[in-house]
């Protein structure tokens, strides 16, 4: 059994135990302390152009894909419904889930395809700074070139085996829906 003691304002209690702290290098929680290290700081690397070309390409092509599949989807509903081979139900649903998944299914790969390719021409033009290499201000104004040159190389490059002239003009369509 303990007993306790009375209180008595004069105690201070017991002492603290004597920390060696000899061992403590104080360069390490310098920061903290404000003691001065040999090295250079660690700076984060800032990046002005944005997110990188591959983080672009997938929202792109996720976005580009998932409109591509809605898209298709309601004009296959559309066909699905006009082009029924019978009134009866089971044949319409059918009828409907087919042309949703085929319409679907097309549109939403060429979309995201399409985005795919957009996302790396524009990279590259990017990384190679076409801009000092085009003089584009009486055509096209203010707007920057990557877009546009991603624009019209996408065109040329989903058409160029139908001919060059198909491709000159789905690269001008594309073209002009940017620039």
């Amino acid at each position: 059994m303990s007993v306790e003691k009375p209180y008595d304002d004069t105690d201070s209690g017991a002492p603290l135990p004597s920390f060696d702290a000899s061992s403590i290098k104080l360069t390490t929680v310098a920061p903290a302390l404000g003691v001065p290290t040999q090295q250079q700081p660690d700076y984060l690397d800032y990046d002005t152009k944005g997110r990188g070309v591959v983080v672009t390409m997938f929202a792109n092509t996720g976005v580009s894909y998932l409109l591509g599949i809605v898209a298709g989807g309601a004009y296959g509903l559309r066909e699905g419904l006009l082009h029924t081979p019978s009134s009866r139900f089971k044949v319409k649903l059918n009828s409907v889930l087919n042309h949703c998944g085929r319409h679907g299914s097309r549109a939403g790969n060429i979309m995201g395809v399409a985005s795919i390719m957009y996302s790396l021409y524009e990279g590259l033009a990017d990384h190679y700074d076409i801009e000092q290499y085009m003089y584009t201000r009486p055509v096209v104004g203010e707007v920057p070139t990557s877009p546009v040159f991603a624009a019209l190389m996408t065109g040329v490059t989903l058409k160029a085996t139908a001919g060059p002239r198909v491709a000159a003009l789905a690269g001008t369509i594309c073209f002009g829906a940017v620039g």
